[in-house]
């Protein structure tokens, strides 16, 4: 018959006593504590970003699957206004910022160049990319701009392709949570001693056929 939550409960706080009598078991039970506490509700914060990497790894190795390989370019054309002149040249800042407000050109800027009279400006972002050229002398322009769709941006967003440093803080901090997850849910089950042999059976498990997978991926 299935225990109900309260026997559960009930259960687990009569092995909790039951180590703080044993000597050092009132420190053990107490670190058996903060890590069920951290695991739960690390878990729980976790949840949306374990969902979001899950399906957008589904997306980044499938993304025919939801129209992933539509691509749209558009090519603009015109001449920069005078205002961006600075010393015999241009200045690259404000040639950027007038593209952003006359062409909506998001992204960040990866490289600009200048050779000659020509000169150019490059932005990414994910599942965008935007490329304009001038001419430094007589200020003609051209930007052609390449957007896919937001399956693409999704599979950037996992990837990290092309974002910026908040989005790698937020991969950075994601890892950290799922890495507490991992550690804690290992740490509880090898607290419980019915539990702790088929627990490392199946780490071994898994980390045998993790090796492999990546074994037959390289060779």
């Amino acid at each position: 018959m299935a225990e109900t939550a309260t026997e559960v409960d009930d259960r687990l706080a009569a092995r909790l006593k039951a180590q703080q009598s044993k000597p050092g078991g009132r420190a053990t039970a107490r670190f058996q504590r903060w890590m069920r506490w951290v695991h739960v509700y690390v878990s729980m914060a976790a949840f949306v970003i374990i969902g979001f990497f899950g399906a957008t790894g589904l997306l980044l190795n499938h993304p025919s699957w939801f129209g992933g390989d539509e691509l749209v370019t558009s090519l603009e054309e015109g001449t920069l206004p005078e205002t961006v002149r600075r010393d015999g040249g241009v200045e690259f800042l404000a040639v950027s910022e007038f593209l952003r407000a006359e062409h909506g050109v998001v992204g960040e800027v990866t490289n600009f160049d200048q050779v000659g009279n020509e000169a150019s400006i490059n932005y990414t972002g994910p599942a965008y990319g935007a490329s304009a050229r001038f001419d430094v002398e007589t200020l003609g322009y051209t930007v052609r701009i390449t957007e896919e769709n937001l399956v693409n941006a999704m599979r950037d967003l996992h990837t990290g392709s092309d974002t910026n440093a908040v989005w790698d803080l937020a991969i950075d901090a994601s890892a950290i949570l799922l890495l507490l997850v991992s550690a804690t849910g290992l740490g509880i089950q090898l607290f419980m001693r019915k539990r702790r042999l088929s627990a490392l059976g199946w780490l071994a498990l898994g980390a045998v056929v993790s090796v492999l997978l990546g074994w037959f991926t390289l060779v």
